[in-house]
């Protein structure tokens, strides 16, 4: 993936605006932050006019669920955690230009006005689509306020738009049993108007421009992803719904309505350049409209399909913006050998890690940016941690860098030696040290920040490798000429050092700047041989970085381990509360019989879903049960349990299941079977 051809004269930056429900962890900063902030800074070192934006995402419905959670309103909940991943970033060193939120009045004006202009252009389609009501509440529920059994695995808890069990992606409509989680009634379906981006149309114009367009110069995980999306069929899409938390509707027929969140959030990236604007005096449309000028959006993969197809279609259907450049998209990362999650408090917390750990913003940049989930899901572990500090920052760069500073003031009082007398195996040094800027800026430039960061510690090595075949500390007592030369050699390459550092270490590059009295001026320097002059005197030097201790990573383990073990007692002491009552009559109905399993396999293209064959004495049926994750298919057969026979058959990943299989399931979501405590004949019927 090679760098365009094309000169820009202005760089767009965007990164994913955080939701505001909860503050940052170590997943958003190494799926989209740190990267983001890597390139801006790197582009700004070379002298290019960049524009990196920032915000907070702040409207939907999971914020509503918090504010009604915690008995406060929306705009509490979100004033709290926006100042909270506010304050975090800053501290990390995330450099925006402008950080904003779209609760502001400029973003719902912006959003507003963006809506309208499409409106106005006859771009969406308008649809009477049926929706649940909820009676007792007495307005229409948003997807998550509704919960009821998933078709395809059972689950009593699905949402309607997700089966958090299965991964399923849902409607309200598809869910068995639905009933509304604010009053728990039973909704009713009720029509309702909306306006829908008619994604469909747009189908041959995305083909051309992605899948033609960017075959070559998009990441393989964003273009695929994309690839698919198009190639499945895309459908319209409701940009409005039923809520009153959001930027209003700005029809006179919309009243109740808000936009949804995922048509006005991208939106935040251009209300945020005007208020940018505002601040700075700076004219904010060149960096939107101007074909000289490159826009690139910092995502997580969960966010491809809206920053690659919704948002460039949202933008050609206006008219006057330029499309985005690149969508350097990244997976995800997991802590310890397990997913995040918000909900389980399993993370890493950005504002706790800071106040925790103080002065290691570096190292969790570093960290973060060694093991970016580039091309693939990485994982976070402590130990990797302090190993990456201590064998890598500590060993290897900080090493080369004391020892050159240290030596030169032992020996020559701080002050930098005269590069001369070079042998072959010095100016064999200077020319691989110089290629290392070009270098880590290409990789940098195209995207691969793994790369480039490897490149900056190879250079590191580079000087340690010098310095130990040199020995200059022995031949100071035989050959101070020659000693000389070494560490004039040496220093270019720490002030080298102190350079290429700063995209990812910003904090401890500046530190080593001022250690060695040196004020880069910009990138393209750091190609230059001789960066500190002749008689330039070095500061006092300091360690850049300082051991990890054991002490430190456990106390850290701990934390997560005494969050598991909590979260295992939550769950032990959980019971979820007695169903709806029902008569004897409606029990009655259920025809519940023991059977036996006699042949099991797994569901192609599933992880939860096994295919079973049980004889229920009354006949060999076929049933989908979503157990896969605690029974293997060769060691379920056999088995005696319980089945309800005369459930109505439904279709689950193409197989008509008939009936289902009774499971026991505890409040940590394991199961097991529902059996008799001895062997019954097949057929029995369960009183």
């Amino acid at each position: 993936m090679e760098p365009k051809s094309k000169q820009f004269k202005r760089y767009t930056i965007t990164s994913a605006l955080p939701y505001a429900n909860g503050p940052i962890h170590i997943g958003h900063l190494a799926g989209v932050y740190i990267p983001a902030d890597t390139y801006a800074r790197y582009l700004r070192m070379k002298g290019e006019d960049v524009l990196f934006i920032g915000g907070s995402d702040e409207h939907g419905v999971p914020i509503t669920i918090k504010a009604r959670q915690q008995g406060v309103s929306p705009q509490q909940v979100v004033d709290h955690y926006h100042e909270i991943i506010k304050k975090s970033f800053e501290q990390l060193g995330i450099s925006f230009d402008i950080y904003s939120r779209t609760s502001a009045p400029i973003h719902h004006e912006t959003a507003a006005d963006f809506f309208k202009k499409l409106y106005d252009k006859d771009v969406f389609v308008e649809k009477i689509a049926q929706q649940y009501y909820d009676a007792e509440a007495q307005q229409f529920l948003a997807d998550r306020y509704i919960m009821g059994t998933c078709p395809h695995c059972g689950n009593e808890r699905a949402y309607g738009d997700q089966c958090e069990s299965c991964g399923t992606s849902l409607s309200p409509l598809d869910l068995i049993n639905p009933h509304s989680t604010l009053s728990g009634s039973k909704p009713e379906l009720r029509e309702t108007k909306h306006w829908y981006l008619p994604l469909d149309e747009a189908t041959p114009w995305l083909t051309d421009w992605i899948i033609k367009g960017h075959k070559d110069d998009w990441k393989t995980n964003v273009y695929g992803q994309c690839k698919s999306w198009i190639e499945q069929g895309l459908h319209p899409r409701a940009v409005t719904r039923d809520l009153d938390w959001g930027v209003k509707v700005p029809l006179e027929n919309a009243k109740g309505k808000v936009l949804y969140v995922w048509f006005d959030a991208p939106i935040g990236y251009i209300s945020a350049s005007r208020e940018w604007s505002e601040k700075t005096g700076k004219d904010w449309q060149p960096y939107w409209k101007n074909d000289d000028s490159k826009l690139v959006h910092f995502i997580g993969k969960d966010n491809i399909v809206f920053h690659c197809i919704i948002f460039p279609f949202m933008l050609k259907s206006e008219g006057s913006y330029i499309l985005p450049d690149n969508v350097p998209a990244n997976e995800f990362l997991n802590l310890e050998n397990d997913k995040i999650s918000t909900s389980r408090n399993w993370a890493v917390w950005l504002h706790e890690y800071l106040e925790e750990l103080p002065g290691k913003e570096d190292v969790l940049r570093y960290v973060l940016t060694a093991n970016a989930p580039e091309t693939k899901d990485n994982d976070f572990t402590w130990k990797d941690y302090q190993a990456r500090n201590n064998n890598e920052l500590l060993a290897v760069f900080g090493n080369f860098v004391n020892r050159t500073l240290v030596l030169t003031q032992k020996y020559f009082d701080g002050v930098v030696p005269s590069l001369k007398n070079l042998t072959k195996n010095d100016e064999e040094t200077i020319r691989q040290m110089n290629d290392f800027p070009e270098k880590i800026g290409a990789s940098i430039e195209n995207y691969r920040f793994r790369e480039a960061l490897s490149d900056l510690m190879n250079l590191a090595r580079l000087g340690n490798r010098y310095l130990t075949e040199n020995e200059p500390w022995k031949l100071i007592k035989t050959d101070e000429k020659r000693v000389r030369t070494i560490l004039a050699v040496s220093l270019q390459l720490v002030a080298k050092l102190a350079i290429v550092s700063e995209p990812f270490l910003p904090f401890s590059a500046k530190k080593l700047q001022q250690m060695i009295g040196f004020e880069p001026k910009n990138w393209n320097q750091a190609k230059q041989t001789e960066l500190l002059p002749e008689n330039h005197r070095l500061g006092v030097p300091e360690l850049l970085f300082e051991k990890i201790e054991d002490a430190v990573v456990e106390q850290q383990i701990q934390k997560l381990l005494d969050t598991k073990k909590a979260n295992e007692t939550a769950a032990a002491t959980t019971t979820k509360p007695q169903k709806e009552s029902i008569t004897y009559e409606e029990f009655a109905k259920m025809d519940l019989r023991v059977g036996t399993i006699i042949e099991a396999e797994t569901v192609p293209k599933t992880k939860k879903l096994l295919k079973l064959t049980v004889d229920t004495g009354i006949d060999k049926r076929t049933v989908v049960s979503g157990i896969a994750e605690y029974y293997q298919p060769e060691n379920i057969i056999g088995q005696q349990v319980c089945i309800l026979v005369n459930l109505a058959p439904r279709t689950l990943k193409g197989i008509e299941s008939q009936g289902m299989i009774l499971m026991v399931e505890n409040s940590a979501g394991n199961l097991c079977f529902v059996k008799p405590s001895e062997a019954f004949p097949n057929g029995s019927e369960i009183r």
